[in-house]
């Protein structure tokens, strides 16, 4: 028998991520452009009172309980290409313009945006599944998602 874990009022989940990075990328202009970048594409806004400059930057992704937490470190983190988080849009249109916006930054910046271009998979005729891949700055991909029950 699985354990059924303890019980909640409202089911745990995820809200944030913390990604380590070299200091310069956290100073003014280095955190401008992390915020320009992930508020265009996901509406990611900084927290101000939350900046110091070279040493932290806190992005809100629509609530205040998610978020991404960005620190300087000395030997910053390194993810494999494919390590990411997951963001999911609510709607295909939403999807396409994230997806459409994203293209527009690779376009802009080069080789400064990572971008794995966008796929749709079917799981068994329930679920189509669309998403991307992108990355600028920081260490880990964004994964956006849009899940479309058939």
């Amino acid at each position: 028998m699985t354990n059924p874990g303890p019980t909640f009022s409202k089911p745990p989940r995820f809200n944030h991520i913390a990604v380590s990075v070299p200091a310069h990328e956290l100073d003014a202009a280095g955190r401008a452009a992390i915020a320009e970048f992930y508020g265009d594409l996901l509406g990611a806004v900084e927290y101000p009172e939350m900046t110091r400059d070279r040493k932290q930057l806190v992005l809100g992704l629509h609530t205040h309980e998610q978020f991404f937490f960005i620190v300087a470190e000395d030997e910053p983190m390194r993810a494999p290409r494919m390590d990411h988080v997951g963001v999911s849009v609510s709607t295909l249109e939403d999807f396409e313009e994230v997806a459409r916006r994203a293209a527009a930054w690779k376009e802009r910046l080069g080789d400064q945006v990572e971008l794995i271009e966008p796929t749709a998979e079917e799981f068994a005729g329930v679920l189509r599944l669309h998403s991307f891949y992108v990355r600028h700055r920081l260490p880990i991909m964004v994964e956006v998602q849009h899940f479309a029950f058939l």
